[in-house]
């Protein structure tokens, strides 16, 4: 009897801790991060008799969770790349808002200034309609000023964000880290797995992918170790780096992540990717630092093209035109590791005279200048691509590339690199210059014509003065002794002669004009000084075009279309990262569920098995029972 007693004993030892296992789902069933816990039962080894083997009850194996390895990561994985979609679409928005506004955004207010343009020259002798240019100019670099502004708080935005998710990310690590001394030192006292710790380890992994991009290992001992980007160490056994942020090598205010453990301090920005910083970062290299390099390309063309324009005709006093903006130049920032003495200069390499192709290789984009020891490299510095450079002069050496003309003083040494930012600061500089509405050149310099009695067949188009500075102003008379031949007189008595071939044109005292068809012997044609043409709109025209003109991308786009452009593409990216975050929660979704169909609680299971260990807890109970009679029968009989 004593057999059955303890048999009995056994059972009834193995499903309380079956039933206790049970009320633990129970309570647990709500648990963020909880796994369904199991009591793994088998067989006593049995007894050897000359009867045969006699069995000897049950015993509690273990006691397990449910967890399935693949089912976790695809959460972790899925967290991660939501958590990053879904901070790009957020903060995409923002620029999105600010460019594409129909009534205030980028194209609607270069357009404006186009169109009051457009009505100074419908009345350019008005000198209302000039200071409504004026007033339109600088509404327009209000409008860039605070575009720069509005950019720069999302600057200040997601250095904020990234410095707390490098402290949320740090102290995770440090979490998972004393779980993991946790877990040895049960494992060490009991050899077996603290289930409930490993729920606590997973918790905080899964939270840590949601900040960042992680892979785990599980090793022999029980500990995880934690990798983020492409490899580095995040959590290894007991022991986790920390994250910090910092100013990177050239100092311009981009905040770069640095991780700190035992074997030292390492910049792992490039590498990182997932979660809320992967979000950030992206966000920050393809939109937020293009986008303050689209603005200020915006702004460097239109000065450009509006001071160039403006130069080349004469203002209401009949003066010369003059420059109307100003606009900041390049930056050029030193890496804090260069060795050599050399420093550097930039300057973007620009001068509208009618050339398509003047500010064709201007872009909204960075460059590294490095040395190598003997020869410097122009890179951009999100595609990688190289610029190919042209050098000249050693002392200085001048290197002209990627629309920039950079100066190189000093001395280089061999890996001295320079960070080159030609459009950054651009609008930091957009002023208008003058307030007198009279500068506004609205007329063109010479005012061409064929004399009445001319025979032949040839026309004269209106000029140009392509330096206004090399222009000798006076009225001058071009006579053709012959159909070949002609003389050029000036009112000031300077003249000259010449040969003409249809097409070609003549030029002389600093301006250019072109004849078509054949003269005839006599015939005369006047080039005079439009000092007086305060009506004439010919250059306000040109000035209202300009947003037209082909100067960028190697002469084949226009600021307007260029402009257009970059806004349809800030589009296209929010539109790409917020239906990426929707599809990418619904992934997510479905990997919860699926991982919660193996480790969630099911309420009405655990109901059940309740119903069925409490039974065989009686039934054991009975056999204990049974067996105290039959031995209290026994004694009583003996």
């Amino acid at each position: 009897m004593g057999d059955m007693l303890s048999t009995g004993v056994t059972g009834l030892l193995a499903f309380q801790k079956a039933l206790s296992t049970i009320s633990h789902n129970i309570s647990n069933a709500t648990t963020p991060g909880y796994s369904r816990q199991s009591v793994n039962l088998m067989t006593n080894p049995a007894e050897a008799t000359a009867n045969g083997w006699i069995g000897n009850g049950v015993t509690v194996a273990g006691i397990t969770r449910a967890y399935d390895s693949f089912l976790s990561s695809q959460v972790l994985s899925a967290n991660g790349s939501y958590n990053q979609l879904n901070t790009v679409g957020t903060l995409a928005g923002n620029i999105n808002n600010l460019f594409a506004d129909s009534s205030t955004g980028l194209s609607a207010s270069l357009q404006a200034f186009s169109q009051a343009l457009q009505t100074m020259a419908n009345s350019p002798s008005q000198s209302t309609t000039r200071q409504a240019v004026l007033n339109q100019a600088q509404t327009l670099i209000s409008q860039f000023k605070s575009f720069s502004s509005s950019l720069g708080q999302l600057d200040s935005q997601v250095a904020a964000q990234l410095n707390a998710e490098t402290g949320s990310i740090s102290t995770l690590a440090s979490s998972i880290a004393t779980v993991n001394q946790q877990i040895l030192a049960s494992r060490s006292q009991s050899q077996q797995t603290p289930n409930d710790l490993l729920d606590q380890r997973d918790q905080l992994v899964a939270q840590l992918s949601q900040h960042i991009g992680v892979n785990t290992v599980n090793q022999s001992d029980g500990t995880v170790s934690v990798f983020v980007g492409n490899g580095q160490p995040l959590v290894v056994g007991v022991n986790a780096a920390t994250l910090t942020t910092g100013s990177d090598q050239f100092g311009a205010n981009q905040l770069e992540v640095f991780m700190t453990n035992s074997n030292g301090k390492v910049d792992i920005t490039p590498s990182l990717n997932g979660g809320t910083v992967g979000g950030l970062l992206q966000f920050k290299q393809q939109m937020l630092d293009p986008a303050h390099n689209a603005l200020g390309q915006a702004a460097v063309t239109l000065a450009t093209l509006v001071n160039a324009q403006n130069e080349a005709g004469l203002d209401q006093n009949g003066a010369a035109g003059t420059a109307l903006l100003s606009v900041g130049g390049p930056r050029v920032l030193p890496s804090n590791l260069n060795g050599g003495s050399a420093s550097v200069t930039a300057a973007i390499t620009a001068s509208v005279t009618g050339n398509p192709s003047d500010l064709g290789g201007l872009t909204a984009s960075d460059y590294y200048l490095d040395y190598n020891g003997s020869n410097w490299s122009l890179i951009d510095t999100a595609s990688g691509a190289t610029t190919s450079l042209t050098a000249s002069g050693s002392g200085p050496l001048t290197l002209t590339g990627g629309g920039l003309t950079l100066t190189v003083s000093g001395s280089a040494n061999a890996g001295d690199r320079f960070l080159i930012q030609p459009t950054n600061q651009a609008v930091l500089g957009l002023n208008l210059l003058t307030s007198d509405p009279s500068k506004v050149a609205a007329a063109a310099p010479l005012v061409t014509s064929a004399a009445a009695s001319n025979t032949g067949g040839a026309t004269i188009d209106d000029g140009t003065v392509p330096v206004m500075s090399a222009w000798v102003r006076a009225n001058y008379t071009l006579t053709f002794t012959s159909a070949s031949a002609y003389t050029i007189t000036g009112s000031n008595g300077q003249s000259t002669s010449g040969t003409y071939t249809s097409g070609t044109p003549i030029s002389f005292n600093g301006f250019s004009v072109t004849l078509n068809g054949t003269p005839a012997a006599g015939d005369s044609f006047s080039i005079n000084d439009n000092a007086n043409g305060t009506g004439d709109n010919r250059n306000a025209l040109k000035l209202a075009d300009v947003l037209n003109s082909k100067v960028l991308r190697n002469g084949t786009q226009s600021l307007a279309t260029v402009v257009n452009a970059y806004v349809g593409t800030v589009g296209l990216q929010t539109s790409q990262a917020q239906g990426g975050a929707s599809a990418q929660q619904t992934v997510l979704s479905n990997a919860q569920a699926a991982q919660q169909s193996v480790a969630g609680v099911n309420l009405d299971e655990e109901a059940a098995n309740l119903v069925r260990f409490q039974q065989a807890y009686q039934a054991a109970a009975q056999v204990i029972k049974v067996a105290d009679t039959l031995f209290q029968s026994l004694m009583q009989a003996i």
